[in-house]
């Protein structure tokens, strides 16, 4: 009897992570995992109580990625950090579509804590590091933002369209300093 062959839980995890980006998150189940792994499910199972423990780990991959999309964009130093961090989302949404997708075009609705991004308090300091804002008003400063960078990014991730990342850019900019005039910050 030949070996068994060991996967390991990042190797399951990093095959799940192709498949969503190949072929989007409805592609995902064991059988796709194990094909992608040339193995049984059985490894699968073994490493994950479920489907959706799965799910969440890639999850979990999708958003450590585009994180570093948003860290590598703030290091390059092209545009302050808050644009940066704008930026890089909508990078990410062009260049990893349907992990863009998983991440941010899903039903939360059921999912606990789902309405609140990992990322929201980090960047309410940063909007405050930018505009000197406070409290609600940052946070509404940056909820305003997000949805206007969000909405660009989803058209880039579905194909709807594709901008010059220099139109990308003023666009930010226009929306910013638009934003900026009216909390009083001329």
């Amino acid at each position: 009897m030949p070996p068994k062959i060991k996967v390991t839980k990042e190797e399951i995890v990093q095959a799940a992570v192709r498949i969503v980006r190949e072929s989007g998150a409805q592609a995902l189940n064991a059988r796709t995992v194990a094909a992608a792994l040339n193995c049984s499910t059985q490894p699968v199972f073994s490493n994950f109580s479920s489907m959706e423990e799965l799910r969440l780990a890639v999850v979990e991959k999708a958003d450590l990625l585009c994180r570093d999309y948003i860290s590598r964009e703030t290091e390059r130093g092209e545009y302050p950090a808050y644009k940066a961090s704008g930026m890089a989302y909508i990078r990410f949404a062009k260049e990893e579509k349907e992990l863009f997708k998983l991440l941010y075009m899903r039903d939360r609705t059921n999912e606990p804590g789902g309405k609140k991004s990992a990322t929201d308090d980090q960047m309410t300091s940063v909007v405050h590091d930018a505009t000197n804002l406070e409290g609600t008003q940052a946070s509404l400063f940056h909820l305003a933002m997000w949805i206007y960078v969000h909405g660009i990014a989803v058209m880039f991730a579905t194909g709807f369209l594709d901008l010059e990342w220099e139109l990308v850019s003023k666009m930010l900019t226009d929306a910013y300093q638009g934003h900026r005039k009216q909390y009083g910050m001329e």
